[in-house]
C-alpha cells in the first residue's frame, strides 16, 4: 500500500493538483480583496448604501432594538440571519463572475497562441539522406 501510495503522489497529475490548490488559495484572497474592497463599495454607492449584513429575524432570546447582527449574536439571541445569506449569495455571484471573466480572458489568450502557432511558416526541410548520397556519388562519378 505504501508503494503504491508512492506511485500515486509521484504522478504529475498530483503535483499540478496541488499547485492549482495553492494558487487558488492566494486568488482567493485577491477576489475576497476585490470583492470586499472595490466592486462592493460601488454597489452599494449606485444601490444608496444597501447593505443587507445586518439583516436578521429573533427566534429567541432579547436583542436591544435596531442592535447589529454581531451583537444580537454577542447578546445569545437564537437568530435568524437572512441578511448575511443575502450578501453570500451576492458576493457569490460577484465572485463567480470575476472567475468566469478571468477564464475567458485565458483561454482567449490561450486560443491566439495556438493560432500563432498554426501560422508560423514550416521552416524548409533539407534533402534527405538518400539525395545527399546521390549528390555525393555524381559529384564522384564527375571527377573520376
Amino acid at each position: 500500500m505504501l508503494n503504491e501510495f508512492k506511485t500515486f503522489i509521484a504522478k504529475g497529475n498530483v503535483m499540478d493538483m496541488a499547485v492549482g490548490i495553492i494558487i487558488g488559495a492566494a486568488f482567493t484572497a485577491i477576489v475576497t480583496s476585490l470583492v470586499g474592497d472595490l466592486i462592493n463599495p460601488i454597489i452599494g454607492l449606485v444601490s444608496g448604501g444597501v447593505d443587507f449584513t445586518n439583516n436578521y429575524a429573533v427566534l429567541a432570546g432579547e436583542v436591544p432594538a435596531g442592535a447589529s447582527l454581531d451583537a444580537a449574536r454577542e447578546a445569545g439571541a437564537s437568530i435568524f440571519a437572512y441578511g448575511a445569506f443575502i450578501m453570500a449569495i451576492i458576493n457569490f455571484l460577484i465572485i463567480a463572475f470575476v472567475v468566469f471573466m478571468l477564464v475567458k480572458m485565458v483561454n482567449r489568450v490561450k486560443d491566439a497562441a495556438m493560432k500563432e502557432e498554426e501560422a508560423a511558416p514550416e521552416a524548409p526541410k533539407g534533402p534527405t539522406a538518400e539525395e545527399l548520397l546521390a549528390e555525393i556519388r555524381d559529384a564522384l562519378k564527375a571527377n573520376a
